[in-house]
């Protein structure tokens, strides 16, 4: 079952700790894959940054899958300056990531 995460709007130290929470929940209650969609996200800080990450460390302590689509350009360069870009599995968006899943 696809679990997808939608945060709006200015994903940084505040917003990240939700969004951790978010990600958390559905790990603990054995979610196999998780997309984060990103479609509804104007910024994202260094701190959101990191709430990803550690989101994305505690998927694969658990053997969840974690995706992104959706990104803007903002989004992007903030991945590719911290080479996150090569951590993350990055989707243009959400169909196009779900086809790829229901291929695998």
């Amino acid at each position: 079952m696809l679990n997808i995460v939608r945060p709006s709007g200015v994903l940084d130290s505040t917003q990240g700790i939700n969004f951790r929470k978010e990600i958390n929940h559905l790990i603990n209650n054995n979610a196999t894959i998780i997309i984060v969609d990103f479609q509804n996200v104007t910024f994202m800080d260094s701190s959101g940054l990191g709430a990803l990450v550690l989101s994305l460390k505690m998927a694969k302590s658990h053997g969840t899958k974690l995706f992104l689509c959706s990104i803007n350009d903002q989004i992007r360069m903030l991945l590719e300056l911290t080479s996150m870009d090569k951590i993350f599995e990055i989707f243009p968006n959400l169909e196009t990531l779900k086809q790829q899943i229901s291929q695998s």
